[in-house]
């Protein structure tokens, strides 16, 4: 390989670090800036390109039962709708609003009183309109989930595309 081209090849690196780095930064500041998300406590432990990781540490103004101490269905509900979320955005190639169009969540044993609840999705697919994603929350082992959920989010189109379709 002769110099420049090695050259080239190292801009070429460098610039996809540079730009990897600045949609990590992104991704970060928007899904720490959803109100919902910060009210329950939720963290953002990673982010890559299509997937992230979220934990729920154990608070007692969510707890569902009061005699086993178990979190309510809804604030697991809560997790994995915003770690889907972030998976999605963390797929688009450029900053857009995205919404749930659809959330199935399958309960499979309660999480652990007292105990942080960890939450990991993939975006798996990528339409134009709308993303797919699939997740689990845990407490150690993804392998022993707690829920799983399958979700589907819109993606933003051209703004005000439709508002004029709706108001002639």
């Amino acid at each position: 390989m002769s110099d420049d081209a090695s050259d080239d090849a190292s801009d070429d690196a460098e610039e996809r670090a540079r730009k990897a780095a600045r949609r990590r930064a992104w991704n970060f500041g928007f899904a720490e800036n959803v109100p919902h998300n910060r009210a329950l406590g939720m963290v953002i432990e990673d982010i890559g390109d299509n997937w992230a990781r979220m934990s729920l540490p154990y608070d007692k103004r969510f707890v569902g039962n009061p005699e086993t101490g178990v979190l309510h269905g809804g604030v697991i509900t809560a997790l994995l709708d915003a770690c889907s979320g972030a998976a999605v955005f963390t797929s688009l190639p450029r900053m857009q609003p995205i919404a749930t169009l659809d959330l199935r969540i399958d309960y499979l044993r309660p999480a652990e009183a007292g105990r942080t609840v960890t939450a990991k999705a993939t975006c798996y697919h990528l339409s134009k309109n709308v993303g797919f994603a699939r997740a689990v929350a845990y407490h150690d082992d993804e392998q022993q989930p707690i829920a799983t959920a399958a979700g589907t989010f819109m993606v933003a189109t051209a703004t005000g595309r439709e508002a004029r379709k709706l108001h002639p």
